[in-house]
């Protein structure tokens, strides 16, 4: 799960990090696999961080897609994961509960550590 999510920051500020606003073509993120790299594009794209094209085909061993750009949410999820402290806290707060999150849930987890940081209610 971690690893998952840890994946999913990295595909955001890869994204975030291209000059053009668009996805850098290929994708590549040191230590993962393309497959793997494409098949949490093709959920991000679902989950509605990133625009994407699909392009799984018939000897796709998954679900596959190539992001375009980021969604405004996409853009909110980065600003929320960019902070090594708050990031480090939130991943921590999942370690210990030992359980999977959804993103929408990450988010919130993400907003209530950066809250606490800044001393907001």
């Amino acid at each position: 799960m971690r690893r998952d999510m840890e994946l999913v920051r990295k595909i955001v500020f890869a994204i975030e990090a291209s000059p053009s606003g668009f996805a850098p073509k290929p994708l590549k993120v040191d230590g993962y696999s393309d497959e793997v790299v494409g098949y949490h594009v093709h959920s991000m794209v679902q989950g509605g961080l990133v625009e994407g094209v699909e392009v799984t085909h018939q000897g796709s061993r998954s679900p596959q897609a190539q992001p375009t750009a980021l969604t405004w949410e996409g853009h909110e999820f980065a600003d929320l994961a960019r902070n090594d402290t708050v990031w480090k806290k939130a991943m921590q707060t999942l370690g210990e509960l030992g359980q999977s999150v959804t993103i929408a849930l990450l988010m919130q987890l993400l907003t209530s550590v950066a809250k606490i940081r800044l001393g907001l209610p």
